[in-house]
């Protein structure tokens, strides 16, 4: 399977490698819009600094895009539309009808299209959402991912607030956990939201928080903030509530709040129940590589098998939904309504 990676940052080089490493994936090349330095494995791939002429120039199998999230539909669709599947890492757009635009771009060329929700690729998050289902809803969902960014990461929290949030960036991961364990569809969300930097656009925030309410009853509240003020204490709280009990992450307070292992970290579950409580130990978790292999090797699979997946595309434009909701209502002051409550 021949594959074009886009985006060298984090996420692209760690995809990039994910590649590098599975004897059955051929890197035809590697696209950055500047210069920058690679791990060693992958410094004899091909480079390019422009998408499209990568692209027609390459005629990949599957496409993986980790660019600035103001460029992924464009290079989505004009991906799915040279013929090649996609992986994209998320936020899938800036916004739903984009997003809906390459889901429609991905059905209508019979193209797989995969959705960077790493979370998805966990086995103790899997496990959270499993021992949440099986408590009962409705359910209250408390989940934050503060990070007191400085030096580079702080640059390049900066450059990605020229065009998304943290609630928008981060929260798709933890909305997306949410509807996993809820099953119902979204129906108001309320947000609201500081900018604490005049390094960052004057019409962006970033520090934001929101609350959104599912049909079936269930309330769910997230926080995100990026930047060298915020606090370091309780930015990672992972709680599922629900009339039987909670289950609650236990390590995710230990270490840097931007350290991106981090923040996929779960180490154990403590699930409480009336009769008593159990701690689940999960001592042997997947490094923040292992889990960009994982994503990879999915993508790769879903292509080789046919897969079907409708219901991913579907769930990735909810999650987006749900964010773009909360920008919009931290925008004008007003909870956003996006159906009606049963």
């Amino acid at each position: 399977m021949r594959v074009l990676v886009a985006g060298l940052g984090n996420m692209g080089r760690s995809h990039a490698l994910a590649h590098h490493a599975n004897p059955d994936v051929e890197i035809v090349a590697l696209v950055n819009r500047s210069a920058v330095d690679l791990p060693a494995a992958l410094a004899r791939y091909p480079m390019h600094r422009d998408f499209r002429t990568a692209l027609a120039a390459t005629r990949p199998d599957l496409v993986v895009i980790a660019t600035y999230t103001d460029s992924h539909a464009d290079y989505a669709v004009a991906a799915i539309e040279a013929g090649a599947h996609v992986f994209v890492e998320k936020p899938l757009a800036t916004s739903a009808a984009e997003a809906e635009r390459v889901v429609a771009t991905a059905r209508r060329h019979g193209r797989k299209l995969g959705v960077g929700y790493i979370l998805r690729h966990h086995p103790g998050w899997q496990r959270l959402i499993a021992e949440a289902r099986a408590l009962g809803g409705p359910y209250v969902f408390r989940l934050n991912l503060n990070q007191q960014s400085d030096g580079p990461t702080w640059e390049t929290h900066k450059a990605l607030m020229q065009t998304t949030s943290p609630l928008v960036d981060c929260g798709v991961h933890y909305v997306d956990v949410m509807c996993q364990v809820t099953d119902a569809p979204p129906v108001r969300v309320h947000g609201m939201g500081l900018r604490l930097s005049a390094e960052i656009p004057a019409e962006m925030y970033n520090y934001g928080q929101f609350q959104v309410i599912f049909a079936d009853g269930s309330v769910g509240w997230y926080e995100a903030g990026w930047g060298p003020m915020m606090s370091e204490t309780a930015f990672f709280v992972k709680d599922i509530v629900s009339p039987n009990g909670a289950v609650s992450i236990t390590d995710g307070d230990r270490g840097a709040s931007d350290d991106v292992d981090g923040h996929t970290k779960v180490g154990g579950l403590l699930v409480h129940r009336r009769e008593g409580d159990r701690l689940i130990a999960l001592p042997e978790e997947p490094g923040h590589q292992e889990l960009c292999d994982a994503e990879q090797r999915w993508i790769v699979d879903a292509i080789r098998s046919d897969a079907d997946l409708t219901r991913h595309m579907n769930d990735a434009v909810q999650s987006l939904r749900i964010c773009l909701a909360a920008d919009e209502s931290i925008r004008t002051g007003q909870t956003v309504h996006l159906g009606e409550s049963s």
